[in-house]
């Protein structure tokens, strides 16, 4: 049975519940065991020891976390010896002109600017939910809404997540090559 390693890096934990159900659908439907972990604790896992390599981690204000491109910087030896996938978070994805790696500003820049070339690639809109946001985060967040055209009432809580989507890519990741 394949072991699949499933690495994130969330800001809010949207990324998080993407992984989780990432991981129900490869176990579940592909017979997958997948170990689920965040970025920050991967420096203690044996990478050989996996058949395959997901990493999945979201953007806030335009980056991705510095963990996951310092990892990727790290390992991309062994990213690269395995079948692989890495999958971004983020809200500019809710418009359908830029939910796609070819055209997701924040994939395509994070691409550049790392060594590795990810065997598979998906973008996933994310989560809005101003409530849970502390005060700056909410003030700044509002106003990218704005300029975006994205909702901006500040008690709003809205999934732009496709979920088929998701549930689509694990299965393609979770299959036999």
């Amino acid at each position: 049975m394949a072991r699949i390693l499933l690495l994130y890096a969330t800001t809010d934990g949207h990324t998080r519940e993407i992984c989780l159900r990432m991981q129900q659908v490869m176990e579940r439907e592909n017979g997958r065991r997948v170990r689920l972990v965040p970025v920050g604790e991967a420096a203690s896992l044996n990478l050989e020891t996996f058949d395959r390599i997901v990493i999945g981690a979201s953007i806030r204000y335009g980056k991705h976390s510095r963990q996951v491109v310092d990892f990727i910087r790290r390992n991309v030896a062994v990213l690269e010896s395995k079948p692989n996938a890495f999958f971004s978070v983020n809200l500019v994805a809710r418009k359908a002109e830029k939910s796609r790696p070819e055209t997701n500003p924040y994939m395509r820049k994070l691409l550049r600017q790392i060594p590795w070339k990810p065997a598979h690639l998906a973008v996933f809109a994310g989560k809005l939910d101003y409530p849970s946001y502390g005060t700056v985060d909410r003030l700044m967040i509002r106003l990218i809404m704005w300029f975006t055209g994205g909702p901006t009432d500040p008690k709003a809580v809205v999934d732009f997540t496709d979920w088929q989507k998701v549930a689509e890519f694990a299965r393609r990741i979770g299959a036999n090559e």
